[in-house]
């Protein structure tokens, strides 16, 4: 018994040290170019055939599913806001008695009050951001639109020592906007998601233990 609980132990041990990042780009990352025709003649006699064709000088462009496209990853932006708010309420109240006789206590003749109050606030918030992505991926062409539009998805693992880098990229691309190098900038893709993520015991030794963060939800210090 003891030894299936250690197997069991260093099983979740290992599956630990490899899980994959999940990820939030389109399925799937990577397809295969579909089967066209043999380029026999159609039926009516014509030689050109519209699911395959390619015109003599056209340059390689992304297509067709399966078909390759390098990304130029240029994301920088830059985000602030600012606020200042102040409020302030006073108020006072003042009232007197005069002399007043037959009260069985001197004390009280004459007795005057005064009550004031003020209640003042003041607020200021500051933020910002900024965010820095440049890099190059090459993604497969999964999907071809109706219109023509190019629905691509990729993903570059690097493995340096102990750790992976993960570099995913999906989005729709528009045909006319890719260069006669089979290349586009990212800016230039419409839905796109961009992931740059990591795996190994550098990253896990950043993150917050699954304990803390349960006593992080009910926590009001």
């Amino acid at each position: 018994m003891l030894r299936l609980i250690l197997m069991g132990l260093a099983a979740l041990a290992l599956a630990a040290c490899n899980t994959v990042p999940p990820t939030n780009v389109h399925q799937p990352m990577t397809a295969r170019p579909v089967p066209r025709p043999d380029g026999s003649l159609a039926a009516t006699g014509s030689i050109f055939q519209s699911g395959s064709s390619r015109p003599l000088f056209e340059d390689r462009r992304a297509r067709y599913v399966g078909d390759t496209l390098t990304i130029s990853i240029v994301e920088n932006t830059a985000a602030s806001t600012k606020s200042n708010s102040e409020a302030t309420h006073a108020g006072s109240i003042a009232a007197s008695v005069g002399p007043v006789a037959g009260l069985p206590i001197r004390t009280l003749d004459g007795l005057t009050v005064n009550a004031s109050d003020t209640n003042t606030f003041a607020g200021k918030g500051d933020s910002g951001a900024t965010n820095v992505f440049t890099g190059f991926i090459t993604v497969t062409v999964i999907e071809v639109l109706s219109n023509g539009n190019l629905l691509v998805s990729g993903e570059k693992q690097v493995s340096i020592t102990q750790g992976q880098e993960f570099i995913r990229l999906s989005g729709i691309v528009n045909p006319t906007f890719i260069s006669t190098a089979n290349t586009v900038n990212s800016s230039q893709v419409a839905d796109a998601r961009i992931e740059y993520k990591q795996s190994g015991y550098i990253n896990e030794a950043q993150a917050m233990g699954w304990l803390a963060r349960f006593f992080l939800t009910f926590l009001p210090f």
